[in-house]
């Protein structure tokens, strides 16, 4: 009961931007897409989105509609500024249309991504309870309520985490407690990793980089 509480409440506080979201993956050439990752965002991701390097997600295998939201919010649009800031990406996207962005993301979300492995044995057990479970004591909700038990997510909704570099996920959490990162649906994640702390950010990280 608890763990379909969990799902009923990630779901209703993503009715409303779903909609939206739903709209953008459709169409995408990843013959056109692959064009222009190898030729640009290869530099840090990896020709097949594979990156090798922490500080750069690894994209393969990606929500189509999850790397489109993130690009969009990358790019300054109407004279407003960027939604999500990062010097290196504002910069990159910049010069892409929204069809060139779902070309991009046709190509990686169809790419195998090539998983990372939990490196901490002693916080393997804590993290996966957190993840599974959550904690009921503070409210904390389980991550695989939204993102799936094996961290797949659920496409037009939550993207995929499974495999990605614990440190990245780590740093991408911590951002949004710290309210740098402000680009989550209706706060979700500003909402959840305000209740985490930093052991439990570091062992959900590290579970989840294992989980396929």
């Amino acid at each position: 009961m608890k763990r379909f509480m969990t799902v009923l409440v990630c779901a209703a506080a993503a009715t409303g931007v779903l909609a939206a979201d739903h709209a953008l993956v459709l169409g995408g050439d990843p013959a056109k897409g692959q064009q222009i990752v190898s030729s640009v965002c290869s530099a840090c991701h990896n020709a097949d989105g594979n990156s090798t390097l922490p500080t750069n997600p690894k994209l393969a295998g990606q929500q189509a509609d999850y790397l489109v939201k993130q690009m969009k919010n990358f790019k300054a649009d109407g004279g407003k500024p960027a939604e999500r800031i990062n010097p290196v990406m504002n910069a990159m996207i910049a010069a892409y249309t929204e069809e060139q962005m779902r070309d991009i993301a046709a190509f990686l979300s169809a790419q195998k991504r090539i998983g990372e492995i939990a490196k901490n044995p002693e916080t393997i057990e804590f993290g996966r309870q957190i993840f599974r479970t959550g904690d009921q004591s503070k409210g904390l909700p389980a991550c695989a309520g939204c993102h799936g038990p094996s961290g797949a997510g659920v496409p037009a909704q939550y993207p995929r985490i499974a495999g990605q570099f614990a440190e990245y996920t780590e740093s991408q959490l911590k951002s949004f407690r710290a309210g740098e990162r402000t680009n989550d649906p209706n706060r979700m994640m500003r909402m959840v990793t305000i209740k985490m702390t930093d052991a439990e950010i570091k062992a959900v990280a590290d579970y989840v980089a294992g989980l396929r």
